[in-house]
């Protein structure tokens, strides 16, 4: 398997979608171009005339097994994912090729673990889920920074964004989530998930330079809570967020994001630091790098690159973490983000105050 592949981009003209088709061009892949707007593809699809076209609506079973036809892979772009994610597996599994999606609403997410895990193992291919920046990331991070001790006791993800300036699908998937939970929110303790309605506690985290001291909100629950405990055995997943993106995130009057280089990225950038601990021991993995959006198209086309070369541990419905090779996977990135992969560690890898 190798370059040239067909791969079918659902939500091909959103803010992300425009990087997964970019990355895929750059690789060598066949961008196939699906929406359920065909005025939108088309407005897209002038800048590489060749790239096909396939209008189809997650409502439109015949639609979708169309758009798929030929394909090797399916990445799914189009949010809220609780209404799209459903829909797009059932056309992969119908079509028996592997589907990846960036979601990173917690529901959706387990829904897609619920839901097609039998069905996917049964077919022999692979759905994975929050292959982005959030649940994704995290997750590989965290698996390598276990290492060979495969649980923890706690595992700590803490986001030290610039700032965040979210696009309109992701304020979309937050009013979908937030209906969802009846406006509570999540946390995952005790080897389960938490409905809360407190306030979000605020912490003092001590990232690596160039941050440094940051103030957090603690128990910003994020995808990491699904992709982390499903092949993970570690009780306590939490995650933070610089206080900074978290008002942005809240901000009704927030911008969406602002392209500043050639490749469309913003000016955003970001540290991701885990931290896990087993007993007494402490393993900290950070990632360093720039536009959340921007990252998650490199994460989700080398995925999908794997997943056709056979590169996988196993099938089904599964999270990064427990289909690759993590220390390699994030490595092999290097030209998007700066991993720091851990050996064990002692004095100085604490991070909490």
């Amino acid at each position: 398997m190798g370059p040239g592949q067909a791969v079918a981009v659902f939500g091909a003209y959103g803010h992300t979608g425009r990087f997964m088709v970019a990355e895929l061009a750059a690789r060598g892949f066949v961008p196939l171009l699906l929406g359920r707007d065909a005025e939108k593809l088309r407005a897209h699809a002038p800048s590489a005339p060749e790239w096909e076209i396939r209008p189809a609506a997650v409502d439109d079973p015949a639609a979708l097994d169309r758009a798929l036809a030929g394909a090797d892979a399916v990445i799914n772009c189009a949010g809220p994912f609780a209404s799209t994610a459903a829909p797009v597996i059932e056309a992969a599994l119908r079509a028996g090729i592997p589907y990846v999606d960036v979601a990173a609403e917690i529901e959706a997410n387990l829904d897609t673990f619920a839901h097609f895990a039998e069905r996917a193992a049964a077919a022999g291919t692979v759905v994975l889920p929050a292959m982005a920046f959030f649940g994704g990331l995290g997750d590989l991070l965290v698996t390598a920074a276990l290492g060979e001790l495969g649980a923890a006791d706690e595992a700590h993800i803490a986001y030290g964004l610039s700032g965040w300036h979210p696009t309109a699908g992701t304020r979309a998937a937050g009013a979908v989530s937030r209906e969802r939970r009846d406006g509570r929110r999540l946390r995952y303790s005790g080897g389960r998930l938490e409905y809360r309605e407190d306030a979000l506690p605020r912490r003092t985290w001590h990232f690596p330079e160039p941050l440094g001291t940051r103030t957090v909100l603690g128990e910003f629950t994020m995808a990491d809570v699904v992709t982390v405990p499903s092949h993970l055995d570690v009780p306590e997943v939490c995650t933070y967020m610089s206080t900074e993106a978290a008002g942005d995130m809240a901000a009704a009057d927030t911008p969406p994001p602002t392209a500043v280089d050639a490749r469309g990225r913003s000016a955003q950038t970001f540290l991701v630091d885990v931290v896990v601990r087993h007993g007494d021991t402490e393993r900290r993995a950070v990632a360093r790098g720039r536009d959340i959006y921007a990252v998650s198209a490199p994460l989700a086309v080398e995925a999908v690159r794997r997943i056709l070369a056979g590169e996988v541990r196993r099938t089904g419905v599964a999270s990064a973490g427990a289909l690759f090779d993590a220390p390699d996977f994030l490595r092999s990135l290097s030209a998007h983000l700066a991993p720091d992969l851990p050996q064990p560690s002692g004095a100085g890898a604490g991070t909490m105050a």
